[in-house]
């Protein structure tokens, strides 16, 4: 899997949004489809086939994984510990060990200022880390 920084950033932008990027081991493409939304049938008909295909020629195709909710939550944990303005730090933890960690530690992070920026870069990072690390096993496999 030989992908260029541009591809493998390009690959966790879009799976940081909910897509579903696949890389076709024959073609050395990367496909970029729509994420699954169980509460959505009305998929337009073009990302239908491509699905199809892909599903029709899974050897041909490795799916990226995106983060689990475990892991988002402590993406969100780490950069919290990172943060040098306690009363901003104090708070995020306290949201994060609340009901509905996601949606606190969004409200706070949207109203931080420019730890708002800061939470952005820091999540880009781990997840062109993630993509990275994904590639890794996938070359040790076939190896």
């Amino acid at each position: 899997m030989k992908l260029t920084e541009e591809q493998i950033e390009d690959i966790a932008g879009n799976l940081d949004i909910g897509m579903r990027c696949f890389y076709n081991f024959k073609t050395d493409k990367i496909e970029i489809l729509p994420g699954y939304d169980p509460g959505y049938d009305d998929q337009d008909e073009l990302t239908e086939k491509e699905l199809k295909l892909i599903e029709e020629n899974q050897d041909d195709y490795y799916e990226f994984d995106r983060f689990d909710s475990y892991e988002s939550y402590q993406i969100m944990s780490d950069f919290s510990e990172q943060i040098e303005d306690f009363k901003l730090q104090e708070n995020l933890f306290r949201a994060l060990n609340k009901s509905k960690p996601f949606r606190n530690f969004k409200w706070l992070i949207d109203n931080s200022g420019e730890y708002r920026q800061q939470w952005f870069d820091f999540k880009k990072q781990r997840y062109i880390q993630y993509v990275k690390d994904q590639i890794r096993i996938q070359e040790d496999l076939i190896d």
